[in-house]
């Protein structure tokens, strides 16, 4: 089974976050980028295929070369090798079908994803290259098992889970529950020098073009004073008049 890992290179969440040029561009300035939380339970849900199936895996990010740190960490982690496709991302749907072009080049049985990025939180990606594969998809899954070319999936639904079958090939994007947080993998030294001498391909764009573009960033608005009451119907006069709510 041939594994593609997608691999969004995000800001830690614990960055301090800025813009410039009058709120139309993100300031990286003093930025850490890791792999995106969601990817991140994803691919270790890849390395479980792998030590237990024989899975090849391999990872793929739509990026610059600033990018290539964070995939050398999941081929620290224990991926086979990387793609890097030489674009930057400017929205969704391009990325999507950049990314669909390497799945097609390449063969792959299995796309895992994360649901989202944890920057914009769009949710696009992993339905839209579903799409355009024509892929079997699974969103917010929390569960996945390969027999063969059957797949056997959990994901989130309102108040509980799901359970469905589907078959290869597919596309799943993923969650905390596909594995447990405890379940991922710190890089060791003697993977981190692996690494190294993993192979790491650039690939060129197929040009694909954005289909949104981004006007301008807004911070949200700092929050308000707090204030106490006493009982009940102080809170409810306030809910009523002043905040409007009820």
């Amino acid at each position: 089974m041939k594994i593609l890992v997608c691999i969004s290179h995000v800001p830690d969440t614990t960055s301090k976050i800025n813009f410039t040029d009058n709120d139309t561009k993100f300031d990286t300035n003093g930025v850490q980028y890791v792999i995106n939380p969601y990817d991140e339970f994803s691919l270790t849900r890849a390395m479980w295929f792998k030590e237990k199936q024989g899975a090849s895996v391999t990872v793929v990010n739509v990026g610059g070369a600033s990018t290539e740190p964070t995939l050398r960490k999941a081929l620290a982690i224990g991926a086979d090798d990387a793609i890097r496709v030489n674009a930057e991302p400017t929205d969704g749907f391009m990325v999507a079908k950049e990314l669909a072009e390497v799945v097609k080049n390449g063969g792959y049985d299995l796309v895992l994803a994360g649901k989202e990025s944890a920057d914009y939180n769009g949710q696009m990606v992993p339905g839209m290259l579903a799409s355009l594969l024509d892929f079997n998809f699974v969103n917010g899954c929390v569960g996945v098992e390969v027999d063969g070319t059957n797949v056997t999936l959990s994901r989130e639904i309102d108040g509980g889970e799901e359970k469905v079958s589907s078959t290869l090939p597919m596309v799943v994007a993923g969650q905390k529950g596909i594995v447990e947080e405890k379940d991922l993998r710190i890089p060791n030294m003697r993977g981190i020098m692996m690494a190294r001498k993993k192979p790491l391909s650039v690939v060129e764009p197929t040009g694909a073009a954005a289909a949104t573009s981004t006007q301008n960033f807004e911070k949200p608005a700092p929050k308000g004073a707090v204030k106490l009451v006493d009982n009940v119907d102080d809170l409810i006069n306030l809910l009523h008049n002043e905040a409007k709510v009820i």
